[in-house]
Parts: structure tokens; C-alpha cells; sequence
């Protein structure tokens, strides 16, 4: 097997100190008064060797290994996988590279993650928390760590957040609703105590409660991680069993289950009956009629974070943490 190239080989080859090869590497050349000439002289025998630095030596040896920890709910949520492939595209024109895992929304899968990103050195975490890690978080401030939520918050934690206002973004589509003469508006919403989640299912109900519209036989909270089926069937019998003119769906993938559920029920989408997903998705766009949607902003919303982050790693000056809050875009389609 070929002996890996290090340091040293470089250093000989290029007629210099394993030091200023180190240097060099490390981008400190200009710092340490290393002449151009033999920067590139350097830089130009790595390329044509093929050197490839030990990241995790590197990142032992100068204290940052310039990489980004993601840690989301589940990376194949098109929400998810969404801001992370833009989070990694603005990290990596900034010199960082990302790794991501999903929770599955399992705190010992949370913790897991956190020290396994620890392990690892990372730079900065970026985290769309569960209830039940706060001390894990608390852990990496009391480190001096960079770390940015997003998504969801946790209460007792003043970090950097970034979020929308889920609230009145589903009060903005229920009133719209009611605007167009809806009186029994349905909630398919996921059965799980996060705030996101739990700000959408607030907001439906409030307007509803202000308009004296309101009936808890109408709100479905569908299990998470749920097969398909079951869930297009949960969906079935809500329909069946009350009468409904209008629909929120709470995500864009319990919408997908739930407009499988009216073609087979026969119900057709129209001006008796209306129907809003929250995240928009281009499955909406395609269909007839369209489907109106809640629009979070996406792009906003990674440049946010990947900028907190890298102001956070560009300097040690401590500052106040950052609550941003975007607004949420109601599409009204057909």
C-alpha cells in the first residue's frame, strides 16, 4: 500500500520547514511573513502531489476543522432537505462544508447527534430543536460554541433563532377562509408538542374562536411518522363523519396524504370546498385546480442562519443573541 503523503514529504520537496508547509496550509503565510514566491512554490508541489491534509489532525492541531453540524427532524422532508441544500451552498463559498442527521424528533437521537458532532470538532451547530435537549444546547453555549436554531425554539434557551410566524400565518389563511364564506374549516395537524407546530393549530383556532366558528371535532392530529395509508384513512373519516367546507393542512406532506383521501371520498376542490397546505410544494401548482398555500421563506431563511453563523466564528466578541422572525407568504390559487 502507498504511504500516505505528509507534511514532512512536502516540507523536503519544496525545500522548506515542515513549519511554514503548516503555515501555508493553514492560510497564516501572509501572517508569518512567508514570501509569495515561496507560498506558491509550496502551494504549487501540494497540487501536483495530490497532498491531502488529515482533517481531523488539522482540526486538533489549529482548533477549527471547518465544518458546519445540521441537525433536523428529518433530512428527507422537502422542507428540511430545502433549506439544507441552500445552508450548503452558502457554507461551502464560505470555506465550510455541512453534515446533517435527522432526529426523527427523538430526544436520545438528539443527544446522540450533539456528541457525535462533538467528536467531530465541528465549528458551528445548526440545530432544529425537540423538546428535551435544552441542557445538551445549554452545554455547548457554557463551551463557547456557535450554535443557531431554527424552525423551532426552545423556551429557557436565549439563543440565535431563526423562525416565521407560524401564528399568523395559519390565522391569515383561516381568515381568508372565513372571508370566502367557509364555516366548517377542518385542521390536519401532526401530533406532536413543538412549537411550530403547535403556533399553526393556536393560530387556526383563535380566528375560529373570534368568529365563534370553532368545533374540536374538526381539528385531526395525525400521529408522527405514520404510514400513508392509515393516515389517508384517519382523513377519510374526518370527512365522513362531520361536514367540512374547508381544509388546513398543517404540512405539505399530510396535504399530499389528505388530497389522496378526497379523490378516493370523491370530494372535489372547488368554491364549496376549499383547501390550504402549509409549505408550498410544486404538486400543488400542477394539479386542477391549483392549491393555495402558506409560503415560508426559504432562502431568507438560510441566509439568516449561515450568516449568524459565520459572524458568530469571525469574531470572540460576545454579542446579544438574535430572534428573527420572517413573515410567512398566504398564496391564494383559483
Amino acid at each position: 500500500m502507498k504511504k500516505a503523503l505528509s507534511i514532512k514529504d512536502i516540507a523536503l520537496e519544496a525545500g522548506v520547514s515542515i513549519t511554514t508547509v503548516s503555515f501555508i496550509l493553514n492560510g497564516k503565510a501572509k501572517e508569518k511573513a512567508i514570501s509569495e514566491v515561496v507560498t506558491k512554490k509550496v502551494e504549487k508541489i501540494i497540487k501536483d502531489l495530490g497532498y491531502k491534509p488529515n482533517q481531523l489532525a488539522r482540526s486538533l492541531r489549529t482548533g477549527n476543522s471547518n465544518i458546519i453540524g445540521l441537525i433536523v427532524e428529518d433530512i428527507s422532508n422537502p422542507f428540511f432537505a430545502t433549506i439544507a441544500k441552500m445552508i450548503e451552498y452558502k457554507a461551502y463559498k464560505k470555506g465550510y462544508k455541512i453534515i446533517y442527521s435527522s432526529t426523527e424528533n427523538e430526544v436520545d437521537k438528539a443527544k446522540d447527534l450533539i456528541n457525535m458532532f462533538k467528536s467531530r470538532k465541528v465549528d458551528a451547530y445548526i440545530i432544529s430543536p425537540i423538546k428535551g435537549i435544552e441542557d445538551d444546547i445549554k452545554a455547548l453555549m457554557n463551551d463557547h460554541k456557535t450554535v443557531v436554531l431554527f424552525d423551532r425554539d426552545l423556551d429557557g434557551v436565549n439563543i440565535d433563532y431563526v423562525g416565521v410566524d407560524h401564528f399568523k400565518a395559519s390565522a391569515d389563511a383561516i381568515l381568508s377562509l372565513i372571508n370566502n364564506g367557509k364555516k366548517n374549516i377542518a385542521l390536519v395537524t401532526i401530533d406532536l408538542d413543538v412549537k411550530q407546530i403547535t403556533d399553526r393549530q393556536a393560530g387556526y383556532q383563535q380566528v375560529l374562536e373570534e368568529h365563534q366558528l370553532f368545533n374540536e371535532k374538526l381539528v385531526l392530529k395525525i400521529p408522527f411518522n405514520q404510514n400513508e395509508a392509515e393516515t389517508e384513512q384517519q382523513i377519510k373519516q374526518l370527512f365522513a363523519a362531520n361536514k367540512v367546507d374547508a381544509v388546513l393542512f398543517a404540512t405539505n406532506y399530510l396535504a399530499i396524504s389528505g388530497l389522496m383521501a378526497l379523490r378516493e371520498a370523491a370530494i372535489k376542490i372547488d368554491k364549496d370546498f376549499e383547501v390550504i397546505a402549509y409549505d408550498d410544494h410544486i404538486v400543488f401548482k400542477l394539479l386542477t385546480p391549483q392549491i393555495s398555500a402558506v409560503e415560508q421563506p426559504l432562502e431568507e431563511i438560510a441566509d439568516k442562519i449561515i450568516d449568524l453563523v459565520l459572524s458568530r466564528l469571525s469574531t470572540k466578541e460576545k454579542k446579544m443573541p438574535q430572534q428573527v422572525i420572517f413573515p410567512a407568504k398566504l398564496i391564494l390559487r383559483n
